[in-house]
């Protein structure tokens, strides 16, 4: 049959092969005995650990349906073809949430949790047109889709996708399809007891009611956020010298600020040490406070503007005088004086801290 067939882009028949294994996932060998007995997979997503440990989860911690378990971790697919920097690769970070809930609030969930985490992706940066939530067609859901329900995808425009989009999160309605098949397979029931639901007893509490908790997923490639964000913040302002400016947000700038001296003398580097050090006292544990005092004003404004640092403020010659530094705003490169001592309250307001 294959000899007869023309494969696609091909001229003669004969040009597909015979059918071949492939499998997504990566399998290797525990212990010291390279068999069959023994073979194991690398884990394709980090889903599977948190429905094993939803027993544990219940016994331990006394939780209430509805409740999450997250977590984040290394997933790894055996990918035909990696490409497009880190959005395809076959070894890349995942951060899911499983989200158990009663099947009759199920629907509910989900369309919570669809809004939830598109506003959570606005909040810390993709905030333009580039974003969008895309439910899937039928003949795209996955084995586990509830009927009714569904999986929707949080799709950003990368510029490699443009104009279409490419998924940056799923939110699926699973069911109750992993729990059932754990407990199938392994034996153990992991029915919830809800004492708040069930028919009333004579003394008018309820008498509980034993289910399997239905669950909505929200699992994102953490490795895509990063390079999604890196897109949307990369910007080009030709009016400016060094035109390059990465506008993350506040949140996640790694560099939150930067102190600078204007010039390396008269009593300049001492204020901007002092401060630097006041600020990093305060804010050193959610990112770095850079300080430099070479070069040009304008090349260390430069410089921070590509590494995506949102405040600068520099201690010049009416520092010494008036107790004020110019703050400057990446965004917008505007300028304009803050009370020395009231740079740290101003900072924080801005970070959100």
């Amino acid at each position: 049959m294959l000899a007869r067939t023309v494969g696609p882009d091909a001229k003669e028949p004969g040009s597909l092969t015979e059918p071949r294994m492939f499998n997504l996932m990566f399998d290797t060998y525990t212990g010291a005995i390279r068999s069959e007995d023994n073979k194991a997979y690398l884990r394709p997503e980090t889903a599977q650990g948190i429905f094993i440990n939803f027993k544990n989860v219940v016994d331990t911690s006394r939780v209430k349906v509805p409740f999450g378990i997250a977590q984040v971790g290394k997933a790894f697919r055996n990918e035909v073809t990696p490409r497009n920097f880190i959005f395809r690769s076959r070894e890349f970070e995942q951060m899911e949430m499983e989200w158990f809930c009663h099947p009759e609030d199920a629907r509910k969930w989900y369309k919570f949790w669809q809004a939830e985490r598109k506003r959570w992706w606005e909040s810390i940066g993709l905030t333009s047109d580039n974003l969008i939530m895309r439910e899937h067609d039928k003949d795209e859901l996955s084995h586990y889709a509830k009927e009714g329900a569904g999986t929707a995808d949080v799709e950003y425009r990368y510029p490699f996708t443009a104009p279409g989009f490419g998924e940056l999160e799923g939110v699926a309605h699973r069911s109750n399809f992993d729990l059932s098949q754990h407990e199938k397979h392994s034996r153990t029931k992991l029915q919830y007891f809800d004492n708040t639901r069930g028919e009333l007893a004579k003394n008018g509490q309820p008498k509980g009611e034993h289910y399997l908790p239905d669950v909505i997923e929200p699992a994102a490639g953490l490795t895509r956020g990063v390079l999604a964000l890196l897109c949307e913040a990369y910007t080009r302002d030709e009016s400016r010298p060094s035109p390059e400016i990465l506008k993350l947000h506040p949140r996640l700038a790694p560099i939150k600020a930067a102190v600078f001296p204007l010039v390396n003398k008269d009593g300049m580097p001492e204020v901007a040490e002092k401060l630097h050090a006041e600020l990093q006292q305060r804010f050193g544990r959610s990112g770095f406070i850079e300080t430099d005092a070479k070069q040009s004003i304008g090349k260390r404004y430069a410089r921070m503007d590509e590494a995506g640092c949102p405040w600068c403020f520099t201690v010049d010659g009416d520092s010494l005088t008036d107790q004020t530094v110019t703050a400057r705003d990446r965004d917008s490169g505007e300028q304009h004086r803050v009370a020395l001592d009231a740079v740290a309250g101003f900072l924080g307001e801005k970070l959100g801290l």
